[in-house]
C-alpha cells in the first residue's frame, strides 16, 4: 500500500460505520475523519531504510460520540500492533520532560501521602516515573509493560521496585496497592470502558486512588494538530470523554485538568461509595460539535499550507529537518506531499538515533550530527521544547531558524 496524505482522502467518502461508543456504552460514534495507509507502529525503532518504507500499514476513520465527547479510530486493528522492547516512546532525555515529570510525582506524593505505599504503574514504558514515584515517598512499586528494557532499569539499586515485562489484566492485577497510576496508556486501548472497568474490579473494596494521563482532543482540535492524530491512538478524549468514563467505571472524579501546555489531560480519582448520579452535561459539546464538523477541511488546508511552506524554503535552496522522530513526526511526514523535502530527524534520545522513521524512511539523527551539513530550518514538532532546542543548537554553534507546528 503506497503511503496517502490527508489531502488526498479528503474528497473520498467515509469508509468509517456508525457504531457503539465503547467509552460510554450508550452513544453512537458518527464519523468525520479519515487518513488511508500510516505506519502502524510510530516509536518502533527500525534499523535500515528498506525496512522503514516496507514498514506495515493502516487506516485511521475518526468518529465521535456526541453523548461523552470520545473519539476512536474505528478502523484500528489491535492484531497490527505490538509492543516489545523494540518500542522506543521515552521522552525522559529531555530536561523539559523531566522537571515536568518530577514536579507531577511530587505533587501525587504529597497529595495522595505516598510514604511507605504499594504503587502499581500500568504501561511504566522504562519505568522512570514508577522509580522516581518510589524513591519520593519510599514507597514499593510494580510497573507493567511489555516494551520495559531489563537492561534499563532506572530502579537499579532499589529492591523495592519491580517490574513485569507483560500488560495488565485481572490475571496479574495488584489488590493491595496504594495507588495506581497510568500515563499515556489508556489512548492504546480501543474498549476503554472495558479497561477502566477492570482496573475498578482488581482494586476491589479498598479507596485506592488512581491517577491516569492521556492527551487531550480539545488541543488536537485547537491546533489542527494532523500530526498528533496516528494509528497506535486509536482513542482520544475531552474532559467530558474522561471523567464520563471514570464515572460510569465506578469512580468518584477528585480533579481533572489539563496541564503540559494544554497536551495532556490528568485524572484523579477513586472508588465511588454510592451509585452515580446524573452526569453533567458538556459545557464545550457546541464548541466541539462544530470543530468536529470542520476538522477534516481545515486540516486538509493545514496540510497545504505546510507544503507551501516547505515546498518554498526548498526553492530557496535551504536545508531542512525536524526534530522530534516519534509519533508527531512520524505524522507530520507521511502527510506531507513531498516528505524528501525534509532531509532528515533530530533527535536527542540515543536509542533513537541510527534508525529509520516509519513509512518515509528518513534517518534519524543526533544533535550533532547537524553540525556536519547545518539545516538552514528546523521544524520543531512539538513548541514546548523549542526553548529547549533553541539552546542545544546555540551550544552547537548553529544558527537555524525555528519553525514550530
Amino acid at each position: 500500500m503506497s503511503l496517502r496524505t490527508a489531502v488526498d482522502v479528503q474528497e473520498e467518502r467515509l469508509t468509517a460505520q456508525r457504531s457503539p461508543c465503547p467509552n460510554c456504552r450508550t452513544g453512537t460514534l458518527e464519523p468525520f475523519y479519515e487518513v488511508r495507509g500510516v505506519p502502524v507502529h510510530s516509536v518502533v525503532n527500525i534499523r535500515t531504510r528498506e525496512e522503514a518504507l516496507a514498514f506495515p500499514k493502516g487506516d485511521i476513520a475518526l468518529a465521535w460520540c456526541e453523548g461523552c465527547g470520545f473519539v476512536s479510530n474505528t478502523a484500528y486493528d489491535s492484531s497490527l500492533q505490538e509492543y516489545c522492547s523494540d518500542c522506543e516512546e521515552t521522552q525522559g532525555y529531555s530536561d523539559t520532560f523531566q522537571l515536568f515529570q518530577e514536579q507531577l510525582a511530587e505533587r501525587l506524593v504529597k497529595r495522595h501521602s505516598l510514604f511507605g505505599k504499594r504503587i502499581v504503574e500500568v504501561g511504566c514504558g522504562k519505568g522512570e516515573f514508577l522509580s522516581l514515584l518510589c524513591k519520593l515517598g519510599g514507597n514499593s512499586g510494580v510497573g507493567f509493560d511489555p516494551a520495559f528494557v531489563p537492561e534499563r532499569n532506572p530502579a537499579e539499586g532499589q529492591a523495592n521496585v519491580e517490574f513485569v515485562q507483560a500488560f495488565y489484566s485481572e490475571q496479574n492485577a495488584v489488590g493491595d496497592a496504594d495507588f495506581l497510576c497510568c500515563k499515556m496508556t489508556l489512548e492504546h486501548i480501543a474498549d476503554t470502558h472495558a479497561f477502566v472497568s477492570m482496573v475498578r474490579r482488581s482494586i476491589g473494596s479498598r479507596r485506592t486512588p488512581v491517577f491516569f494521563q492521556v492527551p487531550d482532543f480539545r488541543r488536537i482540535l485547537t491546533d489542527n494538530a494532523f500530526w498528533d492524530v496516528y494509528y497506535e491512538h486509536c482513542s482520544y478524549f475531552t474532559k467530558h470523554a474522561l471523567s464520563q468514563l471514570f464515572q460510569r467505571a465506578g469512580f468518584e472524579i477528585v480533579d481533572i485538568r489539563s496541564e503540559y501546555d494544554g497536551q495532556y489531560l490528568a485524572i484523579e480519582a477513586v472508588p465511588a461509595e454510592k451509585p452515580m448520579g446524573r452526569l453533567k452535561e458538556d459545557p464545550w459539546l457546541e464548541w466541539t460539535s462544530e470543530r468536529i464538523r470542520n476538522f477534516s477541511s481545515v486540516v486538509a488546508e493545514t496540510i497545504a499550507s505546510w507544503n507551501q511552506r516547505i515546498a518554498s524554503r526548498v526553492t530557496a535552496g535551504e536545508n531542512l529537518v525536524i526534530w522530534g522522530s516519534g509519533s508527531k513526526g512520524v505524522s507530520f511526514l507521511t502527510s506531507l506531499r513531498n516528505p524528501g523535502d525534509i532531509r532528515a530527524a533530530v533527535d536527542i534520545n540515543p536509542h533513537r538515533q541510527g534508525t529509520f522513521m516509519a513509512g518515509t524512511g528518513h534517518p534519524v539523527v543526533a544533535p550533532e550530527q547537524l553540525q556536519q551539513s547545518p539545516p538552514d530550518l528546523v521544524i520543531v514538532m512539538n513548541p514546548i521544547y523549542a526553548k529547549e532546542i533553541a539552546t542545544t543548537l546555540q551550544t552547537l554553534g548553529l544558527h537555524s531558524k525555528l519553525w514550530c507546528v
